[in-house]
């Protein structure tokens, strides 16, 4: 594929991912509309560490996923779905309104969550 077919598999594919988020963070604003930790934030990263790590593992170790496919769902699907800077802003935010613990319980309760699930999709896909 050329570059500008491979960019154009990219574009359609963070649409694609976007589009998930703003729902998911419409869904929780629905059914957790006063919650002061970010849960539509956490679960879109959690969910794209693991299917990252499932999906590379999978282009990397076997022919069920050309590097195409590979591109349009990593980087296109999931980079369109996660969301590290709306993380560091909800960490910025309670930061700046004097909540420290809250900061460091958004900090924790991402960063572990997404860590074990990059293994566990890296571990689902060698299975």
């Amino acid at each position: 594929m050329t570059l500008v077919s491979t960019t154009a598999l990219v574009v359609v594919g963070s649409g694609i991912g976007g589009g998930l988020r703003f729902l998911t963070s419409a869904v929780f604003a629905t059914y957790v509309p006063d919650a002061r930790f970010p849960y539509a934030t956490l679960t879109v990263n959690v969910v794209g560490c693991f299917l990252i790590a499932f999906i590379s593992h999978l282009v990397l170790t076997t022919t069920l996923i050309s590097e195409n496919t590979r591109l349009f769902l990593t980087v296109g699907v999931m980079g369109g779905l996660t969301t590290y800077s709306a993380f560091n802003q909800q960490v910025l935010e309670s930061l700046r309104a004097d909540q420290l613990g809250l900061a460091v319980v958004i900090s924790v309760a991402t960063f572990a969550p997404c860590l074990m699930a990059g293994f566990l999709g890296l571990i689902s896909a060698r299975a």
